[in-house]
């Protein structure tokens, strides 16, 4: 299985997910999706999406 890091935006190695969205950018990560999402002319909205995700839904510490 291969490892997949995360880095936050100063370049560190960020595994920890701050709310839903940090979570499936992970699974979409891994599983190549937002590899293909990426591609898209435009964008696809993927930070905007993640940010509001983690915003409705944080996960407690």
């Amino acid at each position: 299985m291969k490892e997949v890091k995360l880095l936050d935006v100063d370049g560190n190695v960020n595994m920890e997910s701050k709310g839903l969205g940090d979570t499936i950018e992970k699974i979409t990560t891994v599983t190549g999706i937002k590899a293909v999402a990426d591609k898209i002319p435009g964008g696809c909205g993927c930070g905007k999406r993640k940010d509001k995700l983690n915003e409705m839904f944080p996960y407690k510490k």
